[in-house]
């Protein structure tokens, strides 16, 4: 039987890019500099915009060695990341980008095999630099590439990758990599296979912090039974696979942001859990613990912001 490739419907919004696949549905937003809509199996996935992630909550020893006073701008940035361009292509080819009155063109029959958009982001540092993300999308899956462009005179990263918040929480999630927590220099231990984790645990130290990490990761796979709508009153399980797209990624899934557990200082003190955080990440500093107050990490599991960072991954349907 011949190979046919299943075509994506697109649609030209005034401030949105609309994609119909045969199994999901994705809005970019050209305000909000990402994805605004994700639908898939009857769900929504996407509660706040991904955007590039550079912060993870600080540890103790991340306070003893006072590595915050040297790199806590990179907390800003992740809070405040200003999107400063957008480019559109499709199948292959830049197209003028298409809002008002460009998009006046189009029909709304318009089809294609490939779309991608690349958004570029400006972080709130000095000296700035930049970070593109580019989302390519066929009829099954949704390539994301997201790179850090290094620049001079930046302090190190504490972490580099893409942040995905769910609507809901998930029930549990299942991975391909090594075994329990793991960072960069606490991973011997950990062993090759295949786990699943349920809910979302937090690690209950005592001060909340840096927690649920999972490095060398092939893929993960994010369950959730739960939507926002009040009138849906069953549980259906469904699940978002993320598969790494070239070198291995870490990740973390969490029910909160690192600045929601930065705030925290004991646990009663974070709020209710009612999302899924997920972490897909390219570089990550270690978490040290020489000592456990005040000597810095070792000098190969530093993130250096003076260099490039990459990561890939792609959402499989």
């Amino acid at each position: 039987m011949d190979c046919t490739t299943e075509k994506l419907r697109i649609v030209y919004g005034d401030a949105t890019l609309g994609v119909i696949a045969p199994k999901f549905r994705v809005i970019f937003s050209y305000r909000t500099g990402g994805i605004e809509s994700l639908r898939y199996d009857g769900k929504e996935w996407v509660y706040r915009t991904p955007r590039p992630t550079f912060w993870r909550a600080m540890t103790d020893n991340d306070r003893g060695c006072r590595f915050h006073l040297r790199s806590g701008c990179w907390l800003g940035a992740d809070m405040f990341l200003d999107c400063t361009g957008k480019r559109v292509s499709i199948d292959g080819k830049a197209i003028a980008l298409p809002e008002p009155p460009e998009n006046n063109k189009y029909t709304g029959d318009e089809t294609a095999e490939t779309v991608a958009i690349t958004y570029t982001h400006t972080t709130q540092t000095v000296p700035a630099t930049t970070v593109a993300v580019t989302y390519t999308v066929t009829a099954d899956r949704i390539a994301v590439h997201a790179h850090f462009c290094g620049k001079a005179g930046l302090p190190e990263l504490p972490v580099f990758g893409m942040r995905f918040v769910m609507p809901t929480m998930a029930t549990g999630f299942d991975y391909e990599g090594l075994s329990g927590e793991t960072y960069p220099d606490r991973k011997c231990g950990g062993v090759h296979g295949v786990y699943h984790v349920d809910g979302l645990p937090v690690t209950p130290y005592v001060v909340p912090q840096e927690c649920g990490m999972h490095m060398d990761t092939d893929w993960v796979a994010v369950t959730r039974d739960s939507v926002q709508d009040n009138a849906v009153h069953t549980r259906t399980p469904s699940t978002l696979r993320f598969v790494r797209d070239g070198e291995k990624f870490a990740f973390s899934c969490l029910p909160y942001t690192a600045e929601e557990m930065e705030n925290a200082t004991h646990h009663e003190e974070l709020p209710p859990a009612r999302r899924t955080v997920l972490c897909i990440n390219g570089a990550v500093r270690g978490v040290g613990g020489i000592d456990s107050w005040h000597t810095d990490v070792e000098p190969p599991y530093h993130v250096s912001a003076e260099q490039d960072h990459d990561v890939r991954f792609a959402i499989v349907f």
